[in-house]
């Protein structure tokens, strides 16, 4: 019984999953500054392949798991896409790929087995259906996770823009340069948006460290993937290159955002009233009708009993 009910339980959020995966790879959604990053991203890792040394073996258990995972067809291009998502994820240690492909291998291996398990005296007809949803599973449900994690991060970013730019400007105004005004800007951001206070930390230390300031906010755009990110540095470099007054730039630009996160807010609270329609008409109204209607129905019956056609 324990089993059924476990078999049961197990097809249920395997379908489930497989439909939510399904909609979210065929969703078709417009994002522009992505394909461009994918694009120049791309173009970088081609360049860098002619030019740079391949993977070798050796170095330790990560770089030899890189090695043989770059191999495969492939192998190479998954490796790289995955350490920009991580990086987009804000999980930028060296080792965080190699974590994520021991992970997903686990993974996988122990749903194929438990599958397998399962269905172990089973036809053999469900027994390949079973283990063929559980490759699909496995090998997709990993992926989703880090892209709700991309999501998330991204989503941090985004609340913490307005609040941080407002205060950028005003460390501006009191006479900082730029780079003094953003390290105090994430010491004094560090516990509230803790996300941007350490990716405006990493353009400080890059700067310091010799990198030009376009390509260090470069790199940010390529790290974070927001659209605001991108206007903010675009606005950050124009204003040094012909001098102009950056602290009123930047409280015109904070009002700006300020006034898209209220539409988000407003077209969100738009959205609820659609998504609310399907749990009403499936669990509350039916609970709604037997309570409301029952009784009353109870009551005519009973009245009606003996009473008309009755012999």
């Amino acid at each position: 019984m324990l089993t059924a009910i476990l078999v049961f339980v197990a097809g249920f959020v395997i379908v489930a999953v497989l439909l939510w995966s399904g909609y979210q790879l065929f969703t078709e959604r417009e994002a522009p500054l992505d394909d461009r990053l994918d694009e120049l991203q791309a173009n970088i890792v081609t360049t860098q392949a002619a030019r740079g040394p391949r993977r070798r073996i050796g170095g330790g258990f990560s770089n030899s798991l890189l090695y043989f995972i770059s191999l495969f067809p492939g192998g190479e291009d998954w490796i790289r896409s995955t350490e920009r998502e991580l990086a987009q994820a804000g999980i930028r240690q060296k080792s965080a790929v190699v974590v994520y492909s021991v992970f997903q291998a686990l993974f996988f291996a122990a749903i194929m087995g438990g599958m397998l398990y399962l269905q172990w005296n089973n036809p053999f007809a469900t027994k390949i259906g079973g283990l063929a949803a559980a490759f699909i599973l496995g090998y997709l449900l990993p992926q989703q996770v880090l892209h709700r994690l991309v999501k998330r991060y991204r989503q941090k970013l985004q609340d913490a823009l307005p609040d941080t730019i407002d205060l950028l400007g005003i460390v501006l105004g009191t006479g900082l340069a730029l780079d003094q005004a953003m390290m105090r800007v994430s010491e004094e951001m560090q516990y509230i948006y803790p996300a941007l206070a350490n990716e405006f930390y990493t353009v400080v230390m890059q700067v310091k460290a010799g990198q030009e300031r376009s390509k260090a906010f470069a790199q940010l755009v390529r790290r974070t993937g927001i659209e605001d990110i991108k206007s903010l540095a675009a606005m950050i470099v124009q204003s040094e290159r012909f001098g102009t007054s950056l602290s009123q730039a930047l409280k015109v630009y904070a009002d700006a955002l300020r006034t898209r996160r209220r539409l988000r807010a407003e077209a969100a609270v738009a959205k609820a009233g659609i998504k609310m329609l399907f749990p009403i008409v499936l669990f509350i109204l039916p609970a709604l009708f037997v309570i409301a209607l029952v009784p009353g129905m109870i009551s005519v019956l009973r009245d009606l009993k003996g009473g008309i056609g009755a012999r």
